[in-house]
């Protein structure tokens, strides 16, 4: 378990630091403002569509009836070839219209952008860009095959290619003087191909055999399709949540750009642990549950909730405890202002309160999923997207577009609580395990001391920075430090195992 969570991670990991040095790069050479606002939101279309149909629906759908197919050889790659020819036909539907309807989506989803520059801008950025939803719907299909069978580097690997692809066009377009966005935008489709390819090849080389044919409404899509659909409505429910707080702060000129910089630095650590256990744990739960295994089914779901606390919380305290100097290193350069900064260190903070949430979310939701139950986790969505849209919309006259960070950070733990509960049911499989339950209180400690060094060393260091590189540099430290605090004192407390976690750390 914990060895495929650090191949998951590690990959995963090499993404989000690609992806900030993406986000370094187009916050200097292009800054806050109306261009970054409008690819920002043309980018959102198609990741969102794809949360939807693909990361939503056919990961709680698909994975675990083709994990059980695996486990009990019941000719997968049939099932998965009729499922991908199915899902394409779909997609390209939705793509096609997508282009169509451009300017309508924009105004549903950036109602703040209609009457100026920003809006004819998204239209044309998104309907370039859109059809890169096609091409990462069939590359999920043919990571969930991959996962099932254990093989997860691959399609762990293969996302890191859209931000190396990224840097390499916004770095020759710098040195050449050329249109940074017509080539930022062009570069995404052509992302799409080569992870799509990466994904592809593996499976072919792992000898799973997809094929393209005519779909056929058999008793297993009718299954695939019973699940994926509240599946994707929850989806669906949380990708609403977003575009709330993209409607929001599309009022005010430079609050999209300032909130997903915050939200890809938040993204980083639950990119790398939080989605990593959830890409895991699916599988592993549906194949226990599968041989009605209860005890390995509640080993593995603690040991997943372990990695995510131990994780989580320092990741959490040191979000709300020093932002401005993460925010600063990263992103006060170029085109990028002092207060573009600090408001993108405000939302950081609001965001880092939710980060455990947002993890926890991960490791709650495959009890449903494995279990082939997805209409639990839609109806507590609904709530969560209720709470979300009320706090959005009903605090933005007072505190303007924070209110879309607050209503996020929110819903989130609404989320939790309602998930916790309803898990109830399944009795000791959705229980931690004692020895973990004695070590979470030892976890939180260590945060909190690490939280305590984080500020202290902000405080007196900050009236030293004087510079450019030595405000980057101290930013940057901050993170190997935190860690090595954190860690020191958790292994000194009792809550980690430095041996136990450099052995895994090797094994993976």
């Amino acid at each position: 378990m914990i060895k495929n969570v650090f191949t998951v991670g590690f990959w995963t990991l090499a993404s989000r630091v690609f992806g900030m040095g993406r986000e370094v790069l187009l916050f200097a050479l292009i800054g806050a403002g109306p261009l970054l606002d409008a690819f920002f939101a043309a980018f959102r279309l198609p990741n969102m569509f794809r949360r939807f149909f693909a990361e939503g629906a056919f990961n709680a759908g698909f994975v675990p009836i083709y994990s059980r197919k695996v486990a009990a050889d019941q000719t997968p790659d049939n099932f998965a070839s009729n499922a991908l020819s199915g899902l394409s036909v779909v997609v390209l539907a939705l793509t096609g219209l997508a282009m169509i309807f451009m300017p309508a989506l924009v105004w549903a989803t950036a109602n703040g952008f209609v009457g100026d520059a920003r809006f004819d801008m998204t239209v044309t950025f998104g309907r370039i860009m859109f059809p890169y939803i096609l091409l990462l719907s069939i590359a999920a299909l043919v990571s969930g095959t991959l996962n099932a069978r254990g093989r997860f580097a691959a399609a762990a690997a293969a996302p890191v290619m859209l931000n190396v692809l990224i840097i390499g066009a916004l770095t020759i377009t710098w040195l050449f003087d050329g249109p940074y966005m017509s080539v930022l935008v062009w570069t995404i489709p052509v992302a799409g191909i080569v992870q799509l390819a990466i994904v592809w090849i593996a499976a072919q080389r792992a000898g799973i055999a997809l094929r393209y044919r005519r779909p056929r409404w058999d008793a297993d899509m009718k299954n695939l399709v019973t699940v994926a659909i509240p599946a994707a409505l929850s989806g669906g429910v949380l990708q609403i949540n977003l575009l709330v707080g993209q409607w929001v702060s599309s009022q005010y000129e430079g609050a999209v750009s300032w909130l997903y910089g915050a939200d890809r630095l938040y993204q980083l650590p639950l990119g790398v642990i939080g989605i990593g256990v959830g890409i895991v744990l699916l599988p592993e739960l549906s194949k226990k549950l599968q041989l009605n295994d209860e005890t390995g089914a509640r080993a593995a779901f603690s040991k997943a909730g372990e990695i995510i606390l131990m994780l989580s919380l320092p990741a959490s305290v040191a979000l709300c405890v020093v932002p401005l100097p993460l925010v600063s290193a990263l992103y006060e350069h170029g085109a990028t202002t002092r207060q573009d900064a600090i408001a993108m260190a405000q939302a950081t903070a609001i965001y880092g309160l939710g980060l455990p949430a947002f993890m926890l979310q991960k490791l709650l939701q495959p009890l449903f999923y494995a279990r082939s139950d997805t209409r639990t986790p839609f109806r507590l969505a609904v709530v969560s997207m209720c709470v979300n849209a009320v706090l959005a919309i009903g605090l933005m006259p007072w505190i303007g577009w924070m209110s879309a960070a607050i209503a996020t950070t929110t819903s989130a733990w609404v989320m939790v609580i309602l998930l916790w509960l309803a898990s109830l049911q399944f009795g000791t499989v959705a229980k931690f395990e004692e020895a973990l339950t004695a070590k979470i209180l030892r976890i939180i400690f260590a945060a909190c001391l690490m939280g305590g060094a984080l500020y202290g060393l902000d405080y007196a260091a900050t009236p030293l920075l004087t510079g450019t590189l030595a405000r980057i540099i101290y930013g940057l430290a901050l993170v190997p430090i935190g860690v090595v605090v954190f860690f020191a004192i958790a292994h000194v407390i009792g809550a980690v195992n430095i041996s136990h976690l450099k052995s895994a750390i090797r094994r993976g």
